[in-house]
């Protein structure tokens, strides 16, 4: 366990939770299929392969986390949240986990649907609740909109660490003995610092983008801030 990471690789969860968390992953891809329809447009279409491409590329580029021997790479909930929505930002990411898994071994082919289920759906799900959150009660300013992007993709990625921790119970191959509480730990902390580094990468990125063109971010038109209800005037005056 010491070397493991995000993807999971063959033989660590037995077939049957594999299977179940494929369909799963088949099903809820599906209805992100259908509601991101909507949303796509002459904006978000082109976006939404550059922000796929993004990720595949930085997901390429690991970074060591040297207190646990193990090395972290941008998931891409958060910033695919951020900037096409969490549907077809749920998509981006999971196609690029199926390239990787196909074409780098990058993941295990048969554990596609637990990869997905947890970096795709869990990952882009709690990034966008913290951002549908932050943005609300956070200044629309290049400061309040990083601290948006980092918190939202440090969550996400622990999040998604703990999905794993889940599946591992279901379906661990091997035996630990009892210590899941030690392996949610483990993963809560190594991912916890993979997660400040993709909040800096995340922040960083979309706030260059909402400086250039505020408009190709997605979270900034979908969430409006709330707007406060007129003052009723008293008939006749107030004595």
């Amino acid at each position: 366990m010491e070397t493991l990471a995000m993807h999971i690789s063959n033989g660590i969860i037995d077939g049957p939770v594999a299977a179940v968390f494929a369909a799963l992953a088949l099903a809820v891809l599906t209805v992100c299929v259908l509601r991101g329809r909507r949303d796509l447009d002459d904006r978000l279409a082109p976006m939404a392969g550059l922000v796929a491409a993004f990720i595949f590329a930085v997901q390429m580029l690991n970074f060591p986390i040297f207190t646990a021997g193990v090395s972290g790479h941008l998931l891409g909930g958060a910033l695919a949240a951020l900037l096409v929505g969490p549907w077809v930002g749920a998509l981006c990411v999971a196609v690029v986990l199926v390239v990787q898994a196909l074409v780098f071994g990058d993941g295990g082919v048969a554990m596609l649907g637990l990869n997905i289920t947890n970096m795709a759906i869990l990952g882009t799900a709690a990034a966008y609740l913290l951002i549908a959150l932050l943005l609300r009660v956070l200044p629309r300013t290049p400061a309040g909109l990083a601290v948006t992007a980092f918190v939202s993709a440090l969550v996400s990625v622990v999040v998604a660490s703990q999905g794993f921790v889940l599946q591992y119970w279901l379906g661990g191959t091997t035996d630990l003995g009892g210590n899941l509480t030690g392996l949610a730990g483990t993963m809560a902390g190594v991912h916890l610092l993979i997660g400040i580094g993709e909040g800096l990468i995340t922040a960083t990125t979309v706030v260059t983008v909402a400086k250039v063109r505020p408009d190709l971010v997605y979270a900034l038109r979908a969430l409006k801030p709330a707007v406060p209800a007129p003052a009723v005037p008293v008939a006749g005056g107030a004595r």
